[in-house]
């Protein structure tokens, strides 16, 4: 019984100095070998992750205006929100949802137009350009069953447009227009930047987005969607689009005043802007060299790997390089351009498609009329049918390759 006393009180006076000395070094020789340290990590364009949240190093105030972006971006609109009279789909996520918050999808929406002696008309007073194909009734509570609308038959031009993704925007939008005006100066591949009306600007600023870049400010993307897609007025976007072109049936507009106070519009514009780019699938030796391939063809002429934002109020966006593979410019694409005119935009012309994040995507150009990456390559005309004639003309490991790279991004 002595022993074990003593034993025990060995123990106890034991732990009590090593709990008062600090840890010792490992013992030399041989021993389990520790976890690998946490690789440092890379820029936003570079994470291996899926798409859909925030931009690394936002402050906790960015991050929760970024979760109110999202909340509105996932809402389900109704007629008490302003709802139609016509629309597209009853919230965002409906149409940027391929696999991940804020992707693009095969979800197309229509346009329609004519071209009468040369001159354009986007058939506004049949509803055009935008075709809504959903309207509210009975079901959502309306007195007045509204009706989808149609392609009019003095339409000569139509055509879909598919959805696209909003990762990264903040970056582009915090890019110069002095930056896409120098590359519209280089005289290896021209282009021109889209000069369109900036609402709260009260002048003409550079387009960066959508498939003509007609649009000039996340803000406006933001009013312009709620009006053209859901149908919900704002302060910027006052007017109801008259269904079909009869505006005598807004008479029978449940909710006639302005729809949105500007908070909506600015909590999506916010979300948009604080969103992060996708990040890079895995490199390998395949990818690498397929990147040398995309180059030598020609295709880095109007997919610009890598940009560079000012200065700009949120850190995350601050001077920095970002990847998105375009220069945001109008091209002369020839047979692929849809024939629609839009601000500056020629019926031929078609801005430079980003490609990062080309992995999530499942139908490829504008209208998605393919879902191949050789068959949308070979659609390329224009200005890009020297590139497209040369990929024609690369071997099959060649054309491997520059696909392994494509699906990498």
């Amino acid at each position: 019984m002595r022993k074990l006393t003593i034993v025990l009180l060995s123990m106890l006076v034991s732990a009590a100095l090593q709990a008062q000395q600090p840890p010792r070094r490992p013992p030399q020789g041989p021993a389990p070998a520790p976890p690998p340290p946490q690789a440092p990590q890379p820029p936003p364009q570079q994470q291996p992750q899926g798409p859909g949240g925030p931009l690394p190093g936002l402050t906790p105030a960015e991050r929760a205006a970024f979760q109110d972006g999202l909340d509105d971006f996932n809402e389900i609109e109704t007629v008490d929100d302003g709802l139609g009279p016509v629309f597209n789909e009853r919230s965002c996520a409906a149409c940027h949802n391929a696999g991940g918050v804020a992707v693009g999808s095969a979800r197309t929406v229509t346009r329609f137009a004519r071209r009468v002696r040369g001159v354009f008309d986007p058939l506004e007073n049949l509803g055009g350009s935008l075709m809504q194909d959903h309207a509210i009734g009975a079901v959502d509570g309306s007195p007045h069953e509204f009706r989808p609308e149609v392609v009019p038959l003095p339409a000569t031009i139509v055509v879909h447009r598919r959805t696209t993704s909003l990762w990264g925007l903040g970056f582009v939008e915090a890019t110069p227009d002095a930056t896409f005006a120098a590359l519209a100066a280089r005289p290896q591949m021209p282009g021109r930047v889209n000069m369109v009306d900036n609402i709260r600007a009260g002048m003409k600023t550079a387009g960066k987005f959508g498939w003509k870049a007609q649009v000039p400010s996340l803000v406006q993307f933001a009013g312009d969607a709620y009006l053209n897609e859901m149908g919900i007025t704002s302060a910027d976007f006052p007017n109801e689009n008259c269904p079909q072109g009869n505006c005598g049936e807004l008479q029978f507009n449940p909710m006639p005043g302005i729809n949105d106070d500007g908070s909506g519009v600015a909590a999506l514009a916010q979300f948009m802007a604080l969103l992060a780019p996708p990040g890079r699938g895995p490199i390998n030796r395949d990818v690498t060299d397929g990147e040398g391939v995309f180059n030598r063809i020609g295709c880095e002429s109007c997919h610009v790997s890598t940009l560079r934002t000012g200065p700009s109020p949120i850190a995350a966006l601050d001077n920095k390089v970002y990847r998105p593979w375009s220069d945001y410019l109008l091209h002369d694409m020839g047979a692929l351009g849809d024939g629609l005119e839009m601000g500056d935009a020629k019926g031929a012309e078609m801005r430079t498609a980003p490609l990062w994040g080309l992995r999530f995507v499942t139908s490829y150009l504008h209208d998605g009329r393919t879902t191949s990456l050789d068959q949308a390559i070979l659609a390329h005309d224009g200005q890009a049918r020297p590139s497209r004639d040369r990929y024609a003309a690369l071997s099959a490991l060649d054309k491997s390759r520059l696909s392994a790279f494509l699906n990498s991004l």
